[in-house]
């Protein structure tokens, strides 16, 4: 078995902006594993967030020694990119092996269309606004905040677009307090849910606060172990394979995740259709898919994931799984 590590960059069709800054393109790595006779492909995005870097995820992934096995993987690396590429190309690697697809391999449901999130990035109020009238069309626009300045920001995007669902991604940017003073209007504007208010690590502010629409953890949510901290605090998890450390765990904190209350949310990075390829068997029956790297793309894989609008369609093999 050999494993091989590329760098891949995808631009951008338009600047994307969070409240921790800005990019153009999608850095991902692609990870190749091979038996000499089939192969199976995954990609990750290593994410400073959390203290990568492609040079760091390289060195992780190409200085692995232990068996090339899922399970092995969930005991000797750590969660986070580079497994989450392993993990998705060994189950690539078996679906080709095997002449099977990954969900019949994986005992789950076969895969139809989701309805995605459309992601507008952070931006001055009359640019957000022009961006949701663009995009009205859409049935679920997730918006970035995280600013002092939110309020603006969330009432142009409402008048942009009157009809779209709408969720939100603090990103982290807010304090209890800040919350405290938004909450009441997330209701008026119809916002559906709020993505990590707080800074992770400090999830305990939420202790007591009402909830008048529901949270959902991102950043402290990562895999099982991060559940027992969420209780109570938040009603809903965003699942990311580049935070869970692929697809096998994730399938894993999906079941405790529900199994103890938590809604759904599928999540991903900025990058490719190879990302959000096992993403989207992950997505089946989840309460929001936000699976959108592609259309925030201007060049992508070849062959890649199909949308319709914001419907997305399950991969062709050819891609992955």
């Amino acid at each position: 078995m050999s494993i091989t590590v590329s760098r891949d960059a995808f631009r951008l069709a338009e600047v994307f902006t969070i409240s921790r800054g800005s990019r153009t393109e999608a850095k991902v790595l692609t990870v190749t594993v091979s038996d000499g006779q089939h192969m199976g492909r995954g990609e990750c995005v290593p994410y400073a967030r959390y203290g990568e870097s492609l040079d760091s995820v390289t060195a992780q992934i190409e200085g692995y020694s232990g068996a090339l096995d899922r399970m092995a993987l969930l005991e000797e690396m750590p969660a986070g990119a580079a497994r989450n590429a392993l993990d998705c190309a060994l189950w690539d690697l078996e679906a080709k092996r095997a002449g099977t697809p990954v969900w019949q391999l994986a005992g789950l449901p076969a895969p139809g269309p989701l309805t995605s999130a459309f992601t507008l990035s952070l931006a001055s109020p009359d640019e957000m606004r022009a961006s949701a009238a663009r995009n009205a069309h859409r049935p679920l626009l997730k918006v970035k905040l995280g600013t002092p300045e939110d309020m603006p920001r969330l009432e142009a995007v409402r008048q942009g677009a009157p009809q779209s669902t709408i969720v939100l991604d603090a990103n982290e940017g807010w304090s209890a307090a800040a919350y405290g003073e938004l909450a009441p209007h997330l209701e008026r504007l119809g916002v559906s849910m709020v993505e990590q208010p707080l800074p992770a690590g400090q999830d305990d502010g939420l202790d007591g606060i009402a909830r008048p629409v529901p949270l959902c953890a991102d950043e402290s949510c990562h895999d099982r172990s991060s559940l027992p901290a969420l209780k109570g605090r938040y009603d809903m998890i965003n699942i990311k394979l580049d935070k869970t450390g692929g697809l096998t765990e994730a399938l894993a904190l999906r079941a405790a995740g529900r199994a103890q209350g938590f809604k759904i949310m599928i999540g991903c990075m900025v990058g490719s259709s190879l990302a959000m390829a096992p993403a989207v068997l992950l997505g089946q029956g989840a309460d929001v898919v936000d699976l959108d790297g592609p259309l925030l793309l201007a060049e992508d894989r070849d062959p890649a994931l199909t949308f319709e609008g914001s419907v997305l369609h399950p991969a062709p093999s050819a891609l992955w799984g």
